[in-house]
């Protein structure tokens, strides 16, 4: 069993990790001039790159 410490350490691990993916992301749409796809509030939405 992992104690707290070990637990904080990896989620703080994995949310920068998923920081890191997100700017990626962006960062090859706005490179390919490609629409990003997400959604909000339920529905999806088009957002054009800049």
């Amino acid at each position: 069993m992992k104690t707290v410490k070990e637990q904080l350490e990896f989620r703080d691990k994995l949310l920068a990790g998923l920081d890191k993916a997100y700017e990626k992301l962006i960062e090859f749409k706005k490179q390919k001039n490609s629409v990003l796809v997400v959604m909000r509030d339920g529905k999806i939405t088009h957002i054009e790159p800049e």
